[in-house]
């Protein structure tokens, strides 16, 4: 048995222990024709943090750094992917939509996990785009840059506060509405707020037919779903509560999350818990390889663990080989995708129901 790292879930979210505090502050108004053109763009833009700070933006940045690859692929669906100058947590081979793919090998790698503060703040970038949180559990507090710094360095700080934010949430997450909010704010800040509109209804269209094919299905008929993070290790394993996307996720999905009732975005538990929970089925949440060949051995490597390890070799779940094989980056954190992520679990829960 593989002792537990905090690197799990926490590394696929990028959990990283930046604080969520605004950086860069307000920037001074334009006036003039600056201003009548600023109008015309939908510029000014003002944005909040996870605590609700302020940050305003008068034009679109021209320099924009993102913490790991799902603010590096949401930039690229919005059509702002030419502007990302750096990234942290790059994607593996695959990872990225077949048309992203090209252009995301591109972007230069800051930091193949958190950015180092000097390297953040000497990007030149005038933007941030964080999907980090303030939780400590990686150890890199003392890491990251603060408020002030970002101010100085002249870069502004934007969070997808589906994901930074999800711990702070004041209600379970049940619906993709944080997610889109991301998207429609950051199509503001960058000046493509027409594809964040197409993009937000593309998503809406994809969970609506998946809720009405759902419709008649009831709550108490839904099969138990648990979303077990191989790569947080197998000694302890890490529940996702219900404030964390894959929670929404799974219950739009047809899914119930059984741990539902934990608030919070993330909790490590002990396998009696899971025991007595005792899911109909069970994500195999591995964090992307690089290659589909590596993605299915690991896949591979965390059925085989519960089929072998004797606390959960009894589960339903196990001894009908019910296992949902997606990466935990595409549960986790919130994206475009998310949309997809939803359809496909539900697939599997309900094939005959939505196809």
């Amino acid at each position: 048995m593989r002792p537990r790292a905090w690197c799990g879930v926490l590394a696929a979210v990028a959990l990283s222990a930046t604080a969520c505090g605004g950086g860069g502050g307000e920037a001074e108004k334009s006036d003039g024709a600056g201003a009548a053109a600023s109008a015309r763009t939908g510029f000014p833009v003002t944005v909040t943090d996870c605590m609700g700070a302020r940050t305003t933006f008068d034009a679109a940045p021209k320099k924009i750094v993102t913490s790991n690859a799902a603010g590096l692929e949401l930039l690229m669906w919005l059509g702002a992917g030419d502007k990302v100058a750096g990234t942290g947590f790059p994607p593996g081979k695959g990872a990225l939509p077949r048309e992203y793919t090209e252009a995301g090998a591109k972007v230069p790698v800051l930091g193949k996990s958190v950015i180092p503060k000097e390297k953040l703040l000497g990007s030149g970038a005038d933007v941030y785009v964080d999907a980090f949180s303030s939780m400590k559990n990686m150890g890199k507090m003392g890491d990251a840059p603060t408020a002030e710094e970002f101010k100085a360095a002249g870069i502004k700080h934007v969070f997808l506060k589906s994901t930074a934010c999800a711990s702070m949430a004041k209600a379970p997450r049940t619906d993709l509405a944080g997610v889109e909010a991301d998207i429609e704010e950051l199509g503001k800040v960058t000046g493509t707020s027409a594809r964040a509109t197409e993009l937000v209804a593309g998503m809406r269209k994809k969970t609506d037919e998946v809720r009405d094919a759902l419709k008649d299905v009831p709550a108490d008929k839904r099969p138990t779903y648990f979303l077990f993070d191989y790569d947080a290790g197998t000694k302890q394993p890490m529940a996702v509560c219900n404030r964390q996307v894959a929670n929404a996720v799974i219950g739009m999905a047809g899914g119930r999350n059984v741990f539902a009732d934990c608030d919070g975005d993330f909790k490590p538990v002990g396998w009696e818990d899971v025991v007595a929970k005792d899911p109909d089925w069970i994500q195999l949440a591995v964090r992307n390889r690089g290659s589909e060949e590596a993605n299915n051995k690991a896949f591979d490597e965390a059925a085989e663990f519960l089929r072998t390890f004797p606390a959960t070799a009894g589960l339903k779940a196990v001894k009908e080989g019910h296992f949902v094989r997606i990466n935990s980056e595409r549960t986790t954190i919130g994206g475009v995708r998310s949309a997809d992520t939803v359809r496909e679990i539900a697939h599997t829960l309900h094939p005959d129901r939505v196809k």
